[in-house]
């Protein structure tokens, strides 16, 4: 059994075993008491049902108080001067450790100060800090030094010492002396009250449930268009720009809103009726006739999920149209009975079939016009692009990171029937947004990356939704190819994926939440000297959440917040600085973001100059695979100063120089992806021809054993066979520098070069050595 294989076994095990939230019947119905920001009332009439939730959810959980960070106590204010000696007499800093360490190990005060929100880790903190305090600082506090100084002679008990540890331990901690006000804050169990304009109408909810190229989408678009008033909500600009197109091209006038764009019809800017925007942009105060959220699985994305969760519950409009899969229907349903709103579902079908192949393609050779090969990493869009192109073909590359009009670029490239272009490239990002003409879907890998609840990066076998959405792809309805099909490049990988076909999708069970910035600022209120990461930190701890939601990953807001820290900026402008949209693996990005909020603390407009002279602008044509990927970082730098123009557009106020030079930047990308084979060959030039045969690995000696290797593994044999530790340090680093490169050539012409010279040299004496050294190598393995 392949390693791929056990992965994939072992997660549905995982998944099998885990223990769900225990959750009891919706039966009773209630109106649910509003606290605050958070749980305002509801208009006159409107009630909200919530259902009772497990008691781990409703009780107070115990704070997490690793994340308590202790303040330095202030000694500024302290006015007594020297009354305390004056009224008694000096204190002997050896008598004060022994009354301290004494009070220390009183089991009753821990005990007592446990029952205050003081537990052992705390209690150990404040004392420390409250012994620094008594025995370092100039003038105690009169009060306290008379105490002191009768414990010290007998007139007083160590017992009496214990208020005042609890005055200093709140000076240190002052969570502990607002606790109960930091739950109300971050009480997040029935989120359908933060909307209470939402509440106020009686919405009518239709789920367009069905699989990829099935028209659910389309059927909630016609009634988008019908309608007097209407927004839609996508997961992507890319399909935001499709809605945005399709319904002005239909003659109904539409408006565009993105994170980095606005566009209006009217000449004047006065807004549409209908507007096409991603789903974090959506307004849930304006109202409309209808409504379309797009995607709606994607309730459950560790990191995005609280976007769809906000437009689903707060968006103003007489009818929502929901599109996803069937996966999503009773979860949507039973998530609307909280709003007292009924759910109408309807259930469409796939337009056109496809099959899963019972063979794999096996080698680059067998590739027909019309496939696409899926890749989870840029490292086999290189290698592969390469490796075809070398076969004398052209290909499309699409991957995640490249500008929207690059992507659009290829696809179209793709689609002509006119250009000679017949294979796709791509990663996952296909899986929506763009519209392809493909026959065949190959997967070369079925192990992908992935982010974990705590942010942790991960290999994982896809899942079967995943697999069901870029499997979709192939044979879409109104494109050249009626039928699509489905196989992989390996063998050993085609049974996992029939396996995870064959396999229902997951139901969706809990809907992601995020803090917003009201619910900070009032965090910030109690606790003013904390840093917003550790703000953070603090409110998911103390958060509590029913059965139906989680909080979403905030591992990329803190990582913001902590590099701006020490940057002088207000909490409302920090918030906004850390929710930019940022790939924090890119350090340019990370450099610039950092300069961005440098320059805006200062109060110093971001010109266009002062960003052309930080990117270098005007930047020349990429020379290399290096060159290509600081071009994308600089297209990311301008769609972060887009972002935050539109939040700060007097700090921020060149944007259509930025988007100008944005477009001249694409076209410069684009010629440099269609050019990527030459870029890879420049990056290294000494590279030999990669192998000639990909996935034919079961006619040679020790290619089974080579097979049963892991999938990441696999998914780079195209380039040769690589030892373990080469392929690991690729599925981490996720990008093919240099120094990978050289030790891709070394490895390639020590094992390899003989190898795939050409079919007559298999007979020559040195190249059987050869062979027999490498076979040697595999067996060691």
């Amino acid at each position: 059994m392949s390693v791929n294989r056990c992965v994939y076994l072992f997660s549905r095990l995982q998944r099998h075993i885990s223990t769900r939230t225990t959750r009891t019947a919706a039966g009773n119905c209630h109106p649910s008491p509003g606290s605050g920001l958070l749980h305002r009332q509801h208009r006159a009439g409107s009630a909200v049902c919530s259902r009772h939730v497990s008691s781990n959810s409703s009780s107070s959980k115990p704070p997490d108080t690793s994340l308590f960070v202790p303040i330095s106590p202030r000694t500024d204010c302290l006015s007594d001067g020297s009354v305390g000696v004056e009224l008694t007499q000096p204190l002997d800093k050896t008598e004060l450790l022994k009354v301290l360490n004494r009070f220390y190990k009183k089991k009753e005060m821990q005990k007592l100060a446990a029952d205050h929100g003081l537990d052992a880790r705390l209690f150990h903190q404040a004392f420390i800090s409250f012994r620094k305090f008594i025995l370092e600082v100039a003038s105690l506090p009169a009060d306290l030094h008379i105490i002191l100084s009768d414990i010290c002679y007998g007139a007083g008990h160590v017992d009496d010492l214990y208020p005042y540890f609890m005055r200093h331990a709140k000076q240190i901690f002052p969570m502990l002396d607002c606790m109960d006000d930091l739950r109300k804050i971050s009480d997040l169990r029935v989120p359908a009250n933060w909307y209470p304009e939402a509440r106020a109408i009686q919405r009518k909810v239709i789920f367009h449930a069905g699989p990829t190229n099935s028209g659910k989408t389309y059927h909630a678009i016609q009634r988008y268009l019908a309608a007097k008033s209407g927004v839609y909500c996508g997961p992507l600009k890319l399909l935001a720009h499709e809605i945005f197109e399709k319904s002005n091209n239909a003659g109904v006038p539409c408006d565009l809103v993105t994170g980095e764009e606005r566009t209006f019809m009217d000449s004047d800017g006065r807004a549409s009726g209908h507007v096409a925007c991603t789903i974090e942009m959506c307004s849930v105060i304006t109202p409309y006739e209808v409504a379309v959220i797009d995607e709606i699985q994607m309730i459950r994305d560790p990191s995005r999920g609280w976007a769809w969760t906000r437009a689903l519950l707060g968006l103003c409009a007489e009818e929502i149209h929901v599109c996803g899969e069937p996966a999503a229907v009773d979860f949507i349903r039973e998530l609307m009975y909280t709003t007292g709103e009924e759910v109408e579902v309807n259930t469409y079908k796939r337009l056109t079939p496809f099959t899963i192949l019972d063979h794999a393609v096996e080698s680059l050779d067998n590739l027909r016009p019309g496939d696409c090969i899926v890749c989870f990493s840029k490292n086999d869009i290189y290698s592969l692009s390469r490796q075809i192109e070398a076969r004398g073909l052209e290909c499309a590359v699409i991957y995640g990171s490249l500008p929207p009009g690059t992507k659009l670029a290829q696809a179209k490239k793709f689609n002509d029937p006119e250009d000679p272009c017949k294979i796709l490239v791509a990663t996952d990002a296909i899986g929506m947004g763009l519209n392809l003409s493909i026959r065949r879907i190959i997967f070369n890998s079925l192990v992908k990356p992935n982010v974990n609840e705590k942010g942790e990066k991960q290999m994982e076998t896809i899942s079967t939704s995943q697999a069901l959405q870029i499997s979709g792809r192939a044979g879409r309805f109104a494109s050249v190819f009626e039928e699509g099909e489905v196989t992989t490049m390996h063998r050993d990988d085609l049974p996992v994926l029939k396996e995870i076909l064959s396999h229902s999708v997951d139901p969706i069970e809990t809907a992601g939440l995020h803090p917003t910035a009201e619910q900070i600022e009032m965090f910030a209120y109690h606790l003013p000297e904390a840093t917003l990461s550790n703000l953070v930190d603090i409110f998911v701890s103390l958060s509590r959440v029913d059965g139906m939601y989680f909080v979403c990953n905030i591992e990329d807001f803190k990582f913001l917040a902590d590099m701006i820290q020490h940057i002088p900026l207000n909490l409302r402008s920090r918030y906004v600085f850390c929710t930019a949209p940022i790939n924090k693996k890119q350090p340019f990005v990370c450099t610039s973001f950092l300069k961005f909020a440098r320059q805006f603390s200062r109060d110093e407009p971001l010109t266009f100059d002062w960003v052309g002279r930080h990117v270098s602008w005007p930047l020349s044509a990429p020379k290399n695979i290096k060159d290509l990927v600081h071009l994308e970082a600089v297209h990311d730098v301008l769609d972060l100063y887009l972002w935050l123009s539109y939040r700060f557009m007097d700090m921020f106020p060149d944007t259509g120089l930025v988007r100008e030079a944005q477009r001249e930047l694409d076209d410069i990308i684009q010629q440099g992806v269609l050019n990527i084979t030459r870029l890879i060959r420049a990056t290294d030039p000494t590279i030999t021809n990669p192998p000639q045969t990909q996935g034919s690995r079961g006619g040679q000696a020790g290619g089974s054993n080579a097979s049963a290797s892991s999938n990441a593994l696999r998914g780079r044999r195209g380039s040769g066979e690589m030892d373990i530790s080469l392929a690991s340090r690729l599925v981490k680093d996720g990008l093919l520098t240099p120094d990978l490169l050289r030790q891709l050539q070394r490895e390639w012409s020590k094992d390899q070069k003989q190898e795939f010279t050409n079919q007559s040299a298999l007979d020559t004496e040195p190249h059987n050595n050869n062979n027999n050294k490498g076979k040697r190598k595999k067996k060691k393995k």
